[in-house]
């Protein structure tokens, strides 16, 4: 059996393995499909997390240097990619009770052909009906902080939001603001196929940040009013100036993205300064949440699994494009490090 890992920064392949026992608790599950994560792991790939030398302090809630005997965070040569999957339990420990053989299911994990999860007392691994979607199951992870993302932008019907960067936390944030009964749904990202996803997903209006002022045009397009939220998931320093010159007076921008050091050029100044804009970093699993304590963590999850099962939201075209097992290694490495002008969220399929 094989597995994905990255061997070196930006270096990824399959390499062998064999399953040890499972314990009382666990199970075992055959996969039929993956899928990774496009930002964050991306970032552990490249070898630019600053995971690696540094630690998030839960004391301190800051971040600080490992000591030089401490592990590094990041360790490559067997470093494990990928973050979803969806199988079929083939083994289940004597005191699992809630799963049984047979069963389909999604939770996290490596891409790879077997994974072996806890099933006593662990709400994340998901169980699935045989004709529920592969395709939305593996964005359960994105789909919650698409929805963190619209509640701390505060969307109500009748709102003007834009999304700036579609991917698959931007297109199922998209979704939503739809859904919600946003007046105007605005999507912003600088590649075409991500853009006529959006408008499939109904979007009123596209924007190529390459090709105009995002910020003016968002004006425009809302009667000079601007967006009452805007959700930003690129990390790009030109896209939230975007979103501080297209922001509504006092309104919201839900900073969704774990963005990398900015270089010169960010200006807080102009409209940030005049307009009374709000920032609110956006995140789903730093609890407890600003709606603590009605809403938690486990809430969150809890409504993305159904609205993901339900039909409610449809991720078929965000997991775009789906490549073989085989082709894993050096698909990894073009769609999701290369070329992400050619995906949305990468899709592995098992034979």
């Amino acid at each position: 059996m094989k597995k994905l890992v990255a061997t070196a920064p930006r270096e990824a392949k399959l390499v062998e393995y064999e399953d040890r026992p499972i314990a009382s608790d666990e199970v075992k599950v055959k996969v039929e499909f993956a899928a990774p994560k496009h930002g964050t792991e991306l970032a552990d790939f490249r070898g630019t997390t600053p995971f690696i030398d540094g630690k998030f302090d839960d004391e301190w809630r800051m971040f600080v240097q490992r000591d030089k005997d401490e592990p590094r965070g990041i360790v490559f040569g067997d470093l494990p990619l990928g973050n979803m999957f969806v199988g079929t339990i083939i083994e289940a420990g004597a005191d699992v009770t809630e799963y049984k053989v047979g069963d389909r299911v999604c939770s996290y994990g490596q891409i790879k052909e077997t994974q072996i999860v806890k099933a006593v007392n662990n709400y994340k691994l998901r169980k699935m009906k045989p004709t529920d979607s592969a395709a939305n199951a593996v964005c359960y992870d994105p789909a919650q902080f698409a929805l963190a993302s619209v509640r701390d932008a505060e969307v109500r019907p009748g709102d003007c939001v834009a999304v700036i960067g579609l991917g698959a936390i931007g297109l199922i944030a998209l979704q939503l603001a739809v859904k919600a009964g946003a007046a105007v749904v605005i999507g912003v990202d600088p590649i075409e196929h991500r853009r006529e996803v959006a408008k499939k997903m109904g979007a009123h209006f596209t924007f190529d940040p390459t090709q105009c002022d995002v910020g003016y045009e968002i004006k425009k397009a809302t009667g000079k009013m601007g967006a009452d939220g805007i959700i930003e998931t690129s990390g790009s320093v030109q896209a939230l100036q975007s979103a501080l010159k297209g922001v509504a007076y006092n309104g919201t921008i839900a900073y969704a993205a774990f963005a990398k050091p900015f270089p010169a050029g960010l200006w807080l100044g102009q409209e940030g300064h005049f307009n009374q804009a709000k920032i609110v970093f956006s995140r789903a699993c730093s609890e407890p949440l600003p709606e603590y304590p009605r809403w938690t963590r486990k809430r969150i999850e809890d409504v993305v699994w159904n609205m993901l099962m339900n039909g409610y939201l449809d991720c078929r075209d965000i997991v775009y494009p789906i490549i073989s097992f085989e082709e894993s290694a050096e698909g990894f490495c073009k769609y999701v490090d290369r070329e992400p002008d050619k995906s949305i969220k990468l899709g592995v399929t098992f034979k």
